[in-house]
């Protein structure tokens, strides 16, 4: 505990802890403050999501980066997983479907590219294991045409394909896409691991926190991010239309930026200390995450939870983007090699996306 209160001490930044129990208090109440909830959640979930940074890159310095990524692409998700299902449960469909295609295309763009960038501007060329990217990048080309199915059967002009058949479809691709991320998994940390070890090391830095310390803090911080991302998601949407944000850039942009503050924290911070793999293990494997485990448990959960059952159909400009992004995404991590302007390049193939669903918003299938 000595590590962690000389840590709070020492960082300006999560001073800003002290939000963290004023946005619980206010929810209690003062619940239709919309506006003054979204402010403060931000800047709650800003201090957690340093934590998180920290703690994930004390485990990753005992563990590994793979496993390290791992861990915390899992976590960040946990959170989001929470927050759609929050939104699965009160029916908002169109919310989560563009919180999930949002996530998948930030952390294979914005996380990705950032994390380029910024360590590209402190290191002249940075090296990572290109085994390990390519694997998340065609995890997800996987998951793109699980997602592209639905809306291309969708579109046939036929009487037999209503929604009874898409949500039976939407099921077996949900269970395929479970057991193809199992599978990965099995083949990344057992079969084939010695495949997908760090490309180089990284320069020493501050000591990293006792194991028990960090994994302690993960959980810890992990609830406390849920607690204030319900808070979030509540406010949001009321808020958006007090800054003339539109219900798809809400979801798409917004609630997933937020959302994957945490893990964004860790990807930034390890790439500036050369510990690329992990920023590509979180940007990717997050991705990945999401598009083939996330989304199918919330289409298996919908059954359960949501007032209809969901079904996989997003809308055409959503697959779009995220096929984009994991061309994008693929195409960029090849050589194994990156430099301050391939993030550049990525970064600007999302504000591409951000400008377009701000100017032009889509129309998203109910279901």
């Amino acid at each position: 505990m000595n590590a962690l209160s000389k840590e709070i001490r020492h960082n300006p930044l999560l001073w800003l802890l002290v939000f963290v129990p004023v946005v619980l208090a206010g929810e209690a109440f003062a619940p239709d403050a919309h506006t003054l909830l979204f402010m403060l959640s931000v800047l709650a979930i800003v201090p957690l999501a340093g934590l998180l940074s920290h703690a994930t890159e004390s485990v990753a310095a005992t563990t590994g980066d793979m496993l390290g990524g791992l861990l915390n692409s899992t976590l960040g998700n946990l959170t989001e997983l929470v927050i759609a299902l929050a939104a699965l449960q009160a029916g908002q469909y169109t919310l989560v479907k563009a919180s999930i295609a949002g996530a998948i295309v930030t952390n294979t763009l914005f996380v990705l590219g950032a994390s380029f960038l910024l360590g590209g501007l402190k290191h002249h060329v940075q090296e990572y294991n290109r085994v390990a990217a390519r694997l998340q990048a065609g995890l997800l080309f996987v998951a793109t045409v699980a997602l592209l199915i639905p809306s291309a059967i969708a579109a046939r002009d036929s009487p037999a394909v209503g929604a009874s058949t898409i949500n039976r479809l939407s099921v077996g691709l949900a269970v395929l896409l479970i057991v193809a991320y199992g599978l990965g998994l099995l083949f990344s940390l057992k079969t084939h691991r010695e495949s997908f070890g760090s490309a180089e090391q990284a320069e020493a830095g501050e000591a990293p926190w006792p194991l028990n310390l960090a994994l302690a803090t993960l959980a810890a911080v992990t609830v406390l991010v849920a607690l204030v991302s319900e808070v979030f998601v509540a406010s949001v949407q009321e808020a958006a239309v007090a800054f003339g944000m539109t219900p798809a850039f809400v979801g798409f942009i917004v609630v997933a930026l937020v959302g994957g503050a945490a893990e964004m924290a860790s990807a930034f911070s390890g790439a500036r200390k050369n510990r690329l793999d992990l920023s590509v293990g979180i940007g990717l494997g997050s991705a990945s995450q999401i598009a083939l485990f996330v989304a199918p448990v919330l289409v298996l959960a919908s059954y359960v939870l949501g007032p209809t059952p969901m079904d996989l159909q997003f809308w055409p400009g959503a697959v779009a983007m995220i096929l984009i992004s994991t061309m994008t995404a693929a195409l960029m991590t090849t050589s194994g090699r990156s430099a301050w302007f391939v993030g550049v390049l990525l970064l600007m193939v999302y504000l591409i996306f951000a400008m377009t669903l701000y100017l032009l918003p889509p129309l998203v299938p109910a279901g």
